[in-house]
């Protein structure tokens, strides 16, 4: 990401999400990686640390603070639906040990239902 900076992308931005496994993770970087950065004044890119792989993380840059923000927002709108449709889909995949990290980011259009 350092040669972005030397492109005109001067403003970065680096999201750390956990997830209560390294599956949920792996998941979580498959689904979201598959759709393109909207904006060509945007590039972000997925990892899972290799000293923590229970955390996604996801590296922004972007032209200037308004694209970044735009590229974020709409990030976390997709975050929220790839973790309800997990919570949904995967029987007891957010019930386990560090749930309380996922539901704290608060993550817009995420609402924690009483699974009814």
């Amino acid at each position: 990401m350092a040669e972005a900076l030397n492109l005109g992308f001067p403003c970065t931005l680096t999201v750390k999400v956990p997830f209560p496994s390294p599956h949920l993770s792996n998941t979580a970087l498959r689904t979201l990686s598959v759709d393109a950065e909207l904006s060509p004044f945007v590039r972000r890119s997925f990892s899972i640390p290799s000293t923590d792989p229970s955390v996604l993380e996801v590296r922004y840059v972007a032209t200037t603070h308004r694209m970044l923000r735009v590229a974020v927002n709409g990030f976390f709108e997709s975050l929220g639906v790839v973790l309800g449709v997990m919570e949904e889909l995967d029987v007891d995949t957010l019930s386990l040990d560090g749930k309380e990290e996922v539901w704290g980011v608060g993550v817009q259009g995420l609402v924690k239902g009483d699974g009814n």
